[in-house]
This record gives structure tokens, C-alpha cells and sequence, in this order.
């Protein structure tokens, strides 16, 4: 009786390099929003407008997902992230010379375009160079990077703002830019553009994928209760009785990092087939953590609780979500995450747009309840979903 050999997996360094770069791309797309105060004293930009600064860079980040990531299944990848590099630098330079509100709004605009393209287009890279029986692992080690990026970007933007203007973080960025783009050119492997799927429209793909269609709808509901979470924390922590400063509050994200890093195994255990298993721990943690986040009046700690079983029922779920589509489009791969990151896309700016506004009428406890029904929503959208499934395959 013969011992099969053990399947190849993907070397650790190239998992790190995926990482790294997929974070520092993602981190371009939110140095702005701590240095919005120091923008527009600069350029003379009204408060009142500023926040097209942030609109622009979502702007960029949506064409991408609709035009630039898609590429990748029908271009060499190592040569499309090579010239993505080249002009993210660019873009990132544009914004630290900018002038005017104009020039800083265009700049922005290409920054959220590349620096989005880039952060899916190395995660489909990550996905296509791994083989079937470990893609969950390596997708899992490449969002790792992503989710790191995402939270530490304000923290460092404000840091390395108060030591050196807020140019500097551009000027910082575009360095690191050139660092990563020469890594990624060295180190990548060569990958085949053969037998990449035709450009998909996206009422297309959705049609011929319903995975797409169901992991994009738990995506768009897990993205609205993480959007009014951390887009109203800061309301309740700046106010008194806590009254706390911005550095203080940046400093929950390290908490949140935490509990993403927790959730990195679950593409892992998606490669192993518990993908139905993470869902429903990572929703029900989701529902769960509202508890402890809506008890912030009686004490900090409850916070912190919170904050931690949110990122580790986001990170879980959409890890596992990726992995799920991923694997059922095989040839479409850059396709697919672009259509995905749409629902995370439009989850994002709902939850966004609903979390001041539940506050200033409700208060927290009105976000709170609003974050524990999206979650209940979302647990349902599931169950539904699983449940037809499991009678399909009865019958």
C-alpha cells in the first residue's frame, strides 16, 4: 500500500511578500482620513467639502474594481502589477506636491484607483498561484495583509503626520511603493495567461455564479455592521465623560488587528471543508459582539471585547467568503474579487453613511441595535441559504 506524497504548499516567504505588498497597497486608499484637518487648513479647503477628499479616493477605488482588476485574468499579472506600481508612485507623489484642491482631489482619485487595483489584483495573483487544496490558506495569508494595512494606515498617517506634515506620509508611501513594486518584479512568480475566462459582464457573472451571488450578499451585510461600528465609534469616545484624544482613539484599531489575526486560520479550515462551519461561528460572533459594544457607557472594557470578536467575525467571514468564490471561478479569479469587493464596496459606504446619522438621532444605543439587526440579517441570509441546500441535497 502506497503513502500518497503530501501536496506542495506555497513557501512562507511568498506568502509574507503577498502580505506585505497587498497591505501597503491598501493602506494608500485610507491615509487620508485622519489628516483631513490638516488638508484642508492647507489648501483652503471648507469643511464643509472636505470629505470629497474621501469620496474621490472611493471613487478610484470603484472604477478599479469595475475596469483594473478584472485585467488580471487576461494580462501577464507580474508585468500588470509592475506598471500599477510605476503609477501608484506617481500618483502618491502627485498628491504630496498638490497645490490645489483640485490637484489633491485628481490625485486622490488615481491613488484609490491604483492602490485598490493593486490590493485585489495580489490577492487573485495570491489565489491563482496556489493549488486548489491550499488557496483558503494562502487567500487567508494575503487578506491578513490587507486587514493589517487597513487598520494600522490611520495610526501611521497621523504619526508620521504630527512628525513631518502630512506630505510626508505621500512622500513616505511612494518610497515604500518603489521598494515593494522591485520585490514584487523580483519575486513573483511567472504565471500563464492561457485559458483565462473572456471579460464577464457583472449582471453576467452574477448570473452564472450563485456563490458569487450568495458569499456578495453575506459581504455586503457583514460590511454595513462593520461600517457603522467604525464609522460612529469615534463619536461616543471623543464626547465626554471619555473625551478622548484622536491618538487614543486610532489606538482601537490595534485592538481590532488583533482579532483579525485571530481569524487568519479560517481560510485554512474553508481548504479542509468547514466553510459552513466558520460562517456560522463568525456570524453568530458577529451578532454576539453588539452585546459588549453597546455596553461602552458602563465601561471601556466592554469596548475592547467588542472590538475584538467584530474584526474576528469579519476577518473570518470574509476570508472564508473569498475562498468560496474563488474556488468556484477558477479560470475568472481577478473577476470574481472585483465583483465580490463591490458588495464590500457598497456595504462599507452604507454602513458609513447610516452610522453618524443613527447617532446624532438615536445615540450609540440607536447604532447598536441598527449593527445587531444587519447581523441578524446576515445570520438569516445564511440559514436560508444553507438550508435549501442541505434539502436539495436530501431530496
Amino acid at each position: 500500500m502506497s503513502i500518497a506524497a503530501p501536496l506542495p504548499r506555497t513557501a512562507t516567504p511568498l506568502l509574507l511578500l503577498f502580505a506585505c505588498a497587498a497591505g501597503l497597497s491598501v493602506a494608500n486608499v485610507y491615509y487620508a482620513q485622519p489628516l483631513l484637518d490638516a488638508l484642508a487648513a492647507e489648501l483652503h479647503i471648507g469643511t464643509a467639502r472636505i470629505g470629497a477628499v474621501i469620496a474621490a479616493t472611493q471613487l478610484g477605488s470603484v472604477i478599479a474594481l469595475l475596469w483594473l482588476v478584472p485585467l488580471g485574468d487576461r494580462l501577464e499579472r507580474r508585468r500588470l502589477m509592475a506598471a500599477q506600481s510605476v503609477a501608484l508612485v506617481v500618483a502618491l507623489l502627485g498628491v504630496a506636491l498638490a497645490g490645489n484642491a483640485t490637484a489633491l482631489l485628481l490625485g486622490m482619485l488615481a491613488v484609490g484607483l491604483l492602490g485598490t487595483a493593486m490590493t485585489q489584483g495580489l490577492i487573485a495573483y495570491a489565489a491563482a498561484a496556489a493549488g486548489p487544496h491550499e488557496r483558503g490558506r494562502v487567500v487567508g495569508a494575503a487578506q491578513s495583509g490587507v486587514v493589517i494595512g487597513l487598520l494600522l494606515a490611520r495610526v501611521v498617517a497621523g504619526g508620521v503626520a504630527d512628525l513631518g506634515g502630512w506630505r510626508a506620509v505621500y512622500v513616505l508611501s511612494a518610497v515604500l511603493m518603489v521598494v515593494s513594486g522591485a520585490v514584487l518584479w523580483l519575486r513573483l512568480p511567472r504565471l500563464p495567461v492561457a485559458d483565462a475566462a473572456p471579460r464577464i459582464g457583472l449582471i453576467t457573472l452574477l448570473r452564472q455564479q450563485p456563490v458569487l451571488r450568495q458569499r456578495g450578499v453575506l459581504g455586503l451585510l457583514l460590511f454595513t455592521a462593520f461600517g457603522l461600528f467604525w464609522s460612529s465609534m469615534a463619536l461616543p469616545l471623543s464626547a465626554p465623560p471619555h473625551a478622548l484624544s484622536h491618538t487614543a482613539i486610532g489606538a482601537f484599531a490595534l485592538v481590532g488587528l488583533l482579532g483579525a489575526l485571530a481569524a487568519a486560520r479560517s481560510g485554512h479550515w474553508s481548504d479542509r471543508g468547514h466553510a459552513d462551519r466558520v460562517s456560522f461561528a463568525a456570524l453568530l460572533l458577529l451578532l454576539l459582539s453588539w452585546a459588549p459594544l453597546a455596553a461602552l457607557p458602563l465601561h471601556m472594557g466592554w469596548l475592547v471585547l467588542g472590538v475584538l470578536l467584530l474584526d474576528l467575525a469579519v476577518q473570518a467571514l470574509h476570508v472564508t467568503n473569498q475562498s468560496l468564490i474563488l474556488a468556484a471561478a477558477p479560470n475568472a479569479q481577478a473577476q470574481v474579487i472585483a465583483a465580490y469587493m463591490l458588495f464590500y464596496a457598497a456595504g462599507s459606504g452604507i454602513g458609513a453613511l447610516l452610522g453618524s446619522s443613527l447617532y446624532a438621532a438615536y445615540g450609540w444605543n440607536g447604532v447598536c441595535s441598527a449593527g445587531a439587526l444587519v447581523s441578524l440579517l446576515a445570520l438569516g441570509a445564511w440559514w436560508t441559504v444553507s438550508a435549501t441546500l442541505r434539502s436539495r441535497c436530501k431530496g
